[in-house]
C-alpha cells in the first residue's frame, strides 16, 4: 500500500457539467482534473521529508510567502488553496445581487452592487498575465483586490470572501482571449453568495 500523501485533491462541490454553459465540462475537466491535481501532487513531492509535511496549507503559505528559496512550495501550496476556494465560489444558477448582511456591506463599503461588479470586473480584466480578482474583508471593510500568479490575500492579512480565477486555463477553451466575457458571465451567473456570506461571518 502506498503511504498516504499529506494533501489530496478535494472533490468538486458539483458535477463537472454543472456550470455549463458559462464554464464547460471540458474546461472543468482540464482545470480541476489536470491543473489543480498537479498543484496538489507537486506540493506533496516538494514537502516530503520537510518541516511542512504535517503543516496546514495556510501555515505553509504564511511561512513561505516572499521567500525566493521556497517559491516552488509557496506557488503550489497557494494554488492548491486558491483553486479549492475558487470552486466553492461558484454554483449553478448563482450570481445576481446579494442580500442580507453581505448585500448591506457591499452597499456601504463599495457603493452598491453595480459598483462592486464594475470594480471586480476591472480588477480581473486589468490583471496583467495570470492571477486572481478577489472580494476581501480587511479591517472590517470590504475591498476589491487583485493578485498575480499564485499570490493570495491571506498573506496580506485580508480575508478572502470570493475570487475569480483569471489564469488563461480557467477560460481559454470556452472564451479564447475574451477574458472580459468570461468574468462578466461568472459574476452574473455563477457567484456563490452563500459561500461569501459564510466567509464574511468568519472574518
Amino acid at each position: 500500500m502506498p503511504a498516504p500523501t499529506p494533501f489530496s485533491l478535494p472533490p468538486l462541490p458539483y458535477a463537472e457539467d454543472a456550470l455549463s454553459p458559462v464554464i464547460s465540462a471540458n474546461t472543468l475537466s482540464f482545470h480541476y482534473g489536470k491543473h489543480h491535481k498537479t498543484y496538489v501532487e507537486t506540493l506533496n513531492k516538494l514537502i516530503k521529508g520537510t518541516e511542512y509535511e504535517s503543516s496546514s496549507l495556510e501555515a505553509i503559505i504564511a511561512d513561505t510567502a516572499g521567500n525566493a528559496d521556497k517559491a516552488p512550495i509557496f506557488n503550489n501550496a497557494a494554488q492548491t488553496w486558491n483553486h479549492t476556494f475558487y470552486w466553492n465560489c461558484l454554483k449553478k444558477n448563482g450570481g445576481g445581487k446579494p442580500t442580507g448582511s453581505l448585500g448591506q456591506k457591499i452597499e456601504s463599503d463599495l457603493g452598491g452592487y453595480d459598483n462592486f461588479k464594475k470594480e471586480l470586473t476591472t480588477a480581473c480584466v486589468s490583471q496583467f498575465g495570470s492571477g486572481w480578482g478577489w472580494l476581501v474583508s480587511t479591517g472590517g471593510k470590504l475591498k476589491i483586490v487583485k493578485t498575480a500568479n499564485a499570490e493570495v490575500p491571506l498573506v496580506n492579512g485580508q480575508t478572502p470572501l470570493l475570487t475569480v480565477d483569471v489564469w488563461e486555463h480557467a477560460y481559454y477553451l470556452d472564451y479564447q482571449n475574451r477574458r472580459a466575457d468570461y468574468v462578466e458571465a461568472v459574476i452574473d451567473k455563477l457567484l456563490n453568495w452563500g459561500f461569501a456570506e459564510q466567509n464574511l461571518a468568519n472574518a
